[in-house]
Formats: structure tokens, C-alpha cells, sequence
């Protein structure tokens, strides 16, 4: 009998498990390395995803930067515009004032526009009273310089957390006839927190836009001015008063406040005229408003009302500060010719606004005293009735 190893079945069946194990064998090689590849290519598809992703996200970060670089452009562009929007000059100079503050570096401006009847204007933003005084805005150096820069040095170092102003840069203010209009001075409190190069290039366009807006500010507050004085006297004028009386009587009566009221004219006026004649007589009205712009508080307000006829508001007054402007304006006009009329004489009416009153009553009152001053013997002051 032969062996079972030798047996053909037997053989058939080694060489099966064999070529069956060859196989197992086989599939889990191909599976290692399958696995393998897939391994390897996932990692590339994540490597791949991941620069795919570094990608997008850099360019929505490009595209969130431009996006807030074309909102941020779009916003002073508005601002820009906004500042041809009114004509009020105030407001310009504000808005003016509030843009050139949002750029970085900036800590503090001002703001100088050429002179009116009371001076300078002058508008500040981000300090005090007493820096406005200490660092008065530069002019620059030659018609056709775009920009000064200023460098402040001190004696004696600051206390800590000192917010000193070390620089500043001046840029004018140009009209659209490029005259010079005022300037606009940017400072900084860091000393080394000079503006970017862009801050100073934004601030010329910034001042570009400005220079026609305040001149054209600026000549509307003239020309209402020049509207609200008496061509003679250089006084305010009646529609002034009227109005102005107005809002004074309203605020006084808000805000429990008192309010005095003198109206005057000059004795014998007509006479004089008369005698002088009406040209001379025009002199002696602009001469008297002179003495009378020369003995007011700077808070009281001077008006022609008609012919020889003047008032006085004075805020925050009493019918005791109302017979002491009278005293004064007396004493301006007789001890001292007023041209060919000689010594003037005043007879006034003065009143103290009332919880009654209007502004109609309070000025009724004080020239009804007015009228009574006149029958009583002129060149003196008479206090009106209550109401």
C-alpha cells in the first residue's frame, strides 16, 4: 500500500492548499500595498485639500481686506462729500475736523480759518483750551508747499503717561481760486507716532475737499452778517433785533433766567438835522454808534432800530446793569462833541423782562418808558411799568 504523501489525491490537495495559500498570500501582499497606496494617496488628496484650503482662505482674507478698503474708501468719500452738503460754517469745520481725527496716528487738529469781524475762527478737536493756545497752527512756508511738518521738544521730560503733543504737520486750506482760506493741523502724541504716508496723502485729499467747502461757508456767514447790520451804524439791524429778542426772551423764560432791555434815542434829533443838515446828521448816527460799540459787554447785543432810534439787549441782566449801561452811554456822548452836532443827550427807556412777558410786551414796555422819559423832561432814563 503506498503512502498517503505519495498517494495523486494527496498531492492534488498539498499542491491546492499550496496555491491557495500562494494566494492568501498574494491578496493580502496586494491588500498592503493597496492600502498602502490608498494611504499614500489620501494623504496627497488631504495635502492637496489643505493647500486648496490655505489657498481660499488667503484669498477670502484678500478679498475681506479689499472689501474693507473699498468700504473704508467709500466712507470718506461720503465724508468728502458730506462736507460740500452744507453751508453752515460751523459744520464744516466740525465734519472737517471729525474726519481728519479717524486717521490713524492722529490724535488731535485744529482748525484756522482767515480772519472775520471778531478775529480768526478757530476750531480744535481732541484738545484743551490751553493746548489751543500753547500750539497755535503753522502756515506754511511758500505758496507752493503741500505741507509743513512741526517737532515740538520739551525742557524737561514729561510725567509718566504724559500725553504731550510731540508733532505735527499744517496743510492750507485753498479755495477753488487757490487762495489760502485758513489750515488744518494734525498733531500727534507719540513720539513716534507720526501718520503713515497714506494718513498724510488721505489728508491732502481730505483738505482738497475742505478748501472750497469753508470758503463757501465763510462767505455765507459774511453775507449774513452784511444782512444783519445797518448799513449806517455798522450796528445790528431792526430785523435783527426783533428776531434775536426773540430767542433771548425764550431762553430766559427756559432756563429762569433774567433779561434787561434798554431803548434810546438822541434829544432833539430832528433839530439837529435841521441845523446840520441830513448828510452831517447820517455822521452824527455812525459816530454815536461808535461810543455806544465802545461801552456795551462784549454779551450784549447793539441794534438801529429806526431813525435815531437804538437798543440794547443784555443777557443775564438786571434793571440795575440796564441803568448802568444808560450812565455810561450818557456819559460817552456828553463829554465829548460828536461831530458837528456838539454834545449829544440820550433819553432811554429800560425794562426787566417779566414772567408775563413776551417779546412783543417787553419791548412795548421799555419804549413806552422811552416815551415817557421824552415828556418828562428828556436826557434821562425812566424804568418801565410791570406789566
Amino acid at each position: 500500500m503506498r503512502p498517503l504523501a505519495d498517494s495523486p489525491m494527496w498531492i492534488a490537495l498539498a499542491a491546492g492548499l499550496a496555491v491557495g495559500v500562494a494566494a492568501v498570500v498574494a491578496c493580502a501582499i496586494l491588500v498592503i500595498v493597496a492600502g498602502r497606496r490608498r494611504r499614500r494617496a489620501t494623504a496627497q488628496i488631504e495635502e492637496r485639500l489643505q493647500t486648496s484650503t490655505q489657498k481660499f482662505e488667503g484669498m477670502v482674507g484678500d478679498l475681506e481686506k479689499e472689501l474693507d478698503r473699498a468700504q473704508e474708501e467709500n466712507r470718506r468719500s461720503r465724508q468728502l462729500s458730506a462736507l460740500g452738503g452744507s453751508i453752515d460754517l460751523d459744520t464744516v469745520l466740525s465734519r472737517t475736523l471729525e474726519a481728519a481725527g479717524e486717521f490713524e496716528g492722529v490724535d488731535a487738529a485744529m482748525l484756522v480759518v482767515a480772519a472775520d469781524e471778531n478775529g480768526p475762527v478757530v476750531a480744535t478737536y481732541g484738545m484743551s483750551a490751553e493746548e489751543t493756545g500753547r500750539y497755535p497752527a503753522m502756515g506754511t512756508p511758500s505758496a507752493d508747499a503741500l505741507a509743513v511738518e512741526i517737532s515740538f521738544r520739551y525742557a524737561a521730560p514729561g510725567d509718566e503717561g504724559s500725553e504731550r503733543i510731540h508733532g505735527g504737520v499744517a496743510m492750507p486750506l485753498r479755495s477753488d481760486g487757490d487762495e489760502q482760506v485758513g489750515t488744518l493741523t494734525v498733531f500727534w502724541r507719540n513720539a513716534d507716532g507720526r501718520p503713515s504716508e497714506a494718513s498724510l496723502e488721505a489728508l491732502e485729499r481730505l483738505v482738497e475737499a475742505a478748501g472750497p467747502a469753508v470758503e463757501n461757508a465763510r462767505r455765507f456767514r459774511e453775507a449774513r452778517r452784511l444782512a444783519d447790520l445797518d448799513a449806517l451804524t455798522n450796528l445790528h439791524n431792526r430785523r435783527y433785533f426783533h428776531d434775536t429778542l426773540v430767542r433771548e426772551v425764550a431762553r430766559a423764560h427756559r432756563y429762569d433766567r433774567k433779561l434787561a432791555l434798554v431803548i434810546f434815542d438822541i434829544d432833539d434829533f430832528k433839530a439837529i438835522n435841521e441845523r446840520v443838515g441830513h448828510l452831517s446828521g447820517d455822521s452824527v448816527l455812525a459816530q454815536l454808534s461808535e461810543r455806544v460799540r465802545s461801552v456795551v459787554r462784549s454779551a450784549d447785543i447793539a441794534c438801529r432800530v429806526g431813525g435815531d432810534e437804538f437798543a440794547v439787549i443784555l443777557p443775564e441782566s438786571a434793571l440795575a446793569d440796564a441803568e448802568q449801561l444808560y450812565r455810561r452811554l450818557q456819559f460817552a456822548v456828553t463829554t465829548k462833541a460828536t461831530g458837528p452836532a456838539e454834545r449829544l443827550h440820550l433819553s432811554a427807556g429800560i425794562a426787566e423782562l417779566t414772567l408775563e412777558d413776551d417779546a412783543v410786551t417787553f419791548f412795548e414796555r421799555a419804549d413806552e418808558a422811552l416815551f415817557r422819559a421824552k415828556q418828562t423832561g428828556k436826557s434821562q432814563a425812566v424804568a418801565a411799568r410791570s406789566g
